[in-house]
């Protein structure tokens, strides 16, 4: 195969022999992935397979992870961005596939807003609905100029990126264009691509990637199949997916207003739980400078909450002067009623807009507030130095560990308390099926939601029409598994208790069950041993990975080295310092095991497989008898 032949016979034998999991899975294996190698090393072991012509089902399902979560990219996005490169002689890093018709330029928008460069979007045809300068000039601060050229005319000089954008009813093969150094492809129904074509913007790679990470998601695996069954002739153009969503949506919404039992408005459904974070975020933003246009913004952010929550959240404070992101502790030895108490009154000493996010219960730690005491630190009225009444709170409530909780009900404590919930879909919800996110308000924050549409339009992250098919299967069993799993997970709970209770765990007490508060995660912090403290941390940090490496070893067809819970099979096994809060600030990442269990589970045998390693331990002498 020539430097420039695009490899049809290649992809045609892949697609075909292509393992199930590649269109269905999506978590991975953290224990077979090296995140400074994402991409490159399963298309370098994938390259491998091509000059050895091995690309049977068997040796295609061996090749290493190319992401962790299926979200950031895949196998098929993988070999989509490969495919498209040959013939331009062009590197896969340089090549990156969105399911998002307008986010790859507003991450090419956010580089160049970070380096002081000007931006030029040129284009032949139409720009995409969703795309509204207005907004992503007022609301995020980007500054940039479109100009439609006409056909065959050569661009006029530019001094900055010039961006080339280009609509195609199907995949298409990029063709190389002077003067312009990046070039968009949006294809009809499936997303954009990203080339990367000069030199002088292929360092923008990691940056462009990290906003496919935090901000929005890859291609999907069914748009990235689609495409490649395009390049290589073996499929049509993809039909619009807006009619046939919209035939979704009623039932969901319903769906969710029942499970939520907010009388409020309709929930939206975003592309995964990130994507709906960042137009909760970026809503509240518009709203706050609509209406207090010369006072700070202020995020209230757990430092060692979700690792996508807090960076995300400091990636939206970089770009925007008026944003501020405040520390906020919630678990451990901090009391998150006590700690918000303290952050609200500096918030109003100096007239900022306080918007607060949490997790209930916390993650890794599994805790939960006392809601009554909660709403009323929020409900309390501030007041400014000069004795003004202070902008109230805004609470942004992940309950993705509890989503069967209805913090939104008018009975809940936090009913006033202008609340927006959300919840990740890739969990309880779709069983781990599908990526997809939903959020709803309380009618104290109903008037934040068109606000947080209009973002979520703008940013064309969307829950897909896959996803909303999905998410329309399994909602209506999704309040009868979290039940079953969290029942599986008390009994493991409690065997754990009584053959090491040594072992501190961090779980949901009894009386919180009875609340509602059933989650299917806990953590597990293993006895140690040794004399200073450095040395007691690293023996526990063994015995953990010891622990874990163990149940996979033992339990392979139920236990996973993984990230994810709320699945419909199995238990999860994480560190979360070393995985979920990957981005965290060192001095608050947690150390400790994570397990999530799901509603089919072999409990037996993992207490079986648990109390020969607690008989271990006893043998060596880290714990007593």
């Amino acid at each position: 195969m020539s430097n420039r032949e695009l490899p049809w016979t290649v992809l045609r034998q892949t697609l075909a022999n292509m393992p199930a999991d590649w269109l269905t899975l999506t978590t991975h294996r953290l224990d077979i992935y090296q995140e400074s190698q994402a991409k490159t090393a399963f298309l370098d072991a994938f390259q491998a397979l091509v000059q050895t012509d091995r690309l049977d089902t068997e040796s295609l399902a061996q090749l290493p992870t190319a992401y962790d979560y299926i979200r950031l990219g895949h196998p098929l996005s993988c070999l989509l961005e490969w495919a498209l490169m040959i013939p331009v002689g062009g590197q896969a890093a340089h090549c990156i596939s969105f399911a998002s018709t307008t986010m790859p330029f507003l991450a090419i928008l956010r580089q160049n807003k970070l380096l002081g460069k000007a931006t030029r979007l040129l284009h032949t045809g139409t720009l995409p609905i969703q795309l509204d300068p207005h907004t992503l000039r007022q609301v995020y601060g980007y500054s940039f100029e479109l100009e439609q050229l006409e056909v065959g005319k050569e661009p006029r000089p530019f001094a900055g990126t010039t961006v080339w954008y280009e609509e195609q009813p199907q995949l298409v093969p990029f063709q190389e264009r002077g003067g312009c150094a990046i070039q968009l492809m949006q294809v009809q129904g499936l997303g954009t691509i990203v080339w990367l074509a000069a030199e002088e913007v292929q360092d923008y790679s990691a940056e462009i990637q990290h906003v496919r990470r935090r901000e929005t998601i890859a291609m999907t695996p069914q748009q990235s199949l689609c495409a490649l069954q395009q390049l290589v002739g073996e499929r049509g153009p993809v039909p619009s997916e807006l009619e046939q969503r919209a035939q979704h949506l009623p039932v969901l919404e319903q769906l969710v207003r029942e499970i939520t039992q907010s009388p409020s408005g309709k929930p939206l459904f975003a592309s995964s739980g990130l994507s709906m974070q960042y137009a909760l975020m970026m809503g509240l933003v518009a709203h706050a400078q609509e209406h207090f246009p010369e006072k700070q913004i202020a995020f209230v952010v757990p430092p060692n909450c979700y690792g996508g929550t807090n960076d995300q959240a400091r990636r939206v404070a970089a770009l925007l002067p008026q944003v501020d992101i405040v520390d906020f502790p919630v678990d451990g030895k901090h009391d998150m009623v006590s700690s918000l108490q303290t952050i609200l009154a500096q918030l109003a000493a100096v007239d900022a807009v306080p918007y607060v996010i949490a997790e209930i219960p916390t993650n890794p730690r599994v805790e939960v507030p006392d809601l009554e005491a909660l709403a009323a630190c929020l409900l309390q009225p501030q007041f400014t130095p000069s004795g003004t009444a202070a902008v109230p709170a805004v609470l942004l409530l992940d309950q993705t560990f509890c989503p069967n909780v209805p913090f939104l009900s008018e009975s809940s404590p936090l009913h006033a308390v202008p609340t927006l919930s959300y919840v990740s879909g890739s969990k309880f919800p779709s069983g781990g099926r599908c990526t997809a996110a939903y959020a709803s308000a309380n009618p104290a924050a109903e008037e934040y939601m068109p606000l947080i549409e209009q973002q979520l339009l703008l940013c064309d992250n969307g829950a897909t029409l896959q996803q909303l098919e999905i998410l329309r299967e399994q909602l209506p069993s999704m309040l009868e598994r979290i039940q079953k799993a969290y029942e599986q997970t008390a009994a493991f709970v409690a065997f754990i208790r009584e053959v090491l209770p040594q072992a501190h765990i961090h779980f949901v007490s009894e009386a919180l069950a009875q609340r509602g508060f059933r989650p299917s995660v806990f953590s597990l912090d293993l006895p140690t041993r040794g004399t200073r403290p450095e040395e007691r941390e690293a023996f526990k940090r063994a015995l953990n990975l010891r622990l874990i490496e163990r149940m996979i070893r033992e339990i392979p067809e139920e236990s996973k080295y993984c990230v994810s819970y709320g699945q419909l099979k199995g238990c999860y096994w994480t560190i979360p310092a070393t995985s979920t809060q990957g981005t965290t600030k060192e001095e608050d990442k947690d150390y400790i095991a994570r397990v999530a269990v799901a509603p089919v589970f072999n409990l037996a045998r993992h207490q079986e497989v648990f109390a020969a390693f607690v008989e271990e331990l006893r043998a060596e002498g880290v714990v007593s008898s």
